[in-house]
């Protein structure tokens, strides 16, 4: 990634007992949108809103890429703290409701309900300040998954699709291996190699490194 091609910045928080990725990324305008919040505790909530103001930023939008129980702890909070509407593909509203029972089947806190108040939609995009991130429709490991790709500064957010030398899980209600693979191959690999790919677990990637080296893209 060239360096001076760059204006956002991406701070990424590692939250909950899943270890789900939560991503701010800002504008140098000091807009910035707060992708997937998985905080889990007050301690997580006072993270992120402490990153938030010692950087003087202006949160602007509140995006979830897919509805998982581990993207979306933090909706509430941060909805509320900044007077926010939820984003999220309407084929995740399935998922969002269901949030309850994956909660007590994977023994963990339910997690406080935030409803949607707009729908991502396919082959838009979205500006913040003069930065533009396209909307790819990715489903296979959810049936509504999203990645948010910058196409300008090379990189993505891509939530479970894709990993460092791993793909997401497809065993979920609404995942499906066969989908998730083409979505892969026919959103994702087409990126420039140098394209870095921020995910929802673990660390970073790029486009190259996975055609090289992930096994499931062979």
């Amino acid at each position: 990634m060239d360096n001076a091609k760059i204006k956002t910045d991406i701070a990424a928080f590692c939250f909950n007992p899943f270890q789900e990725n939560t991503y701010i990324i800002a504008h140098p305008n000091k807009e910035c949108w707060i992708i997937d919040p998985g905080c889990y505790t007050l301690q997580e909530q006072k993270q992120l809103a402490g990153y938030i103001e010692k950087n003087g930023l202006k949160p602007v939008r509140l995006l979830n890429t897919h509805c998982h129980l581990d993207h979306i702890y933090g909706n509430k909070f941060v909805a509320d703290e900044y007077q926010l509407e939820l984003g999220i593909h309407e084929k995740e509203l399935f998922i969002l409701e269901k949030a309850e029972l994956s909660a007590r089947m994977f023994g963990a806190k339910i997690p406080e309900k935030c409803t949607p108040g707009y729908f991502l939609k396919e082959g838009e995009s979205l500006q913040l300040g003069d930065v533009t991130f396209d909307i790819v429709f990715t489903p296979g490991h959810s049936p509504g998954s999203v990645c948010f790709i910058n196409h300008g500064e090379r990189y993505a957010i891509v939530g479970d699709v894709l990993f460092q030398g791993s793909i997401g899980r497809t065993d979920l209600p609404g995942g499906d291996y066969d989908t998730l693979i083409k979505s892969i191959k026919t959103q994702l690999l087409v990126l420039d190699d140098a394209t870095q790919i921020f995910n929802g677990h673990g660390s970073s990637t790029t486009i190259g490194e996975e055609k090289r080296y992930n096994p499931f893209l062979r």
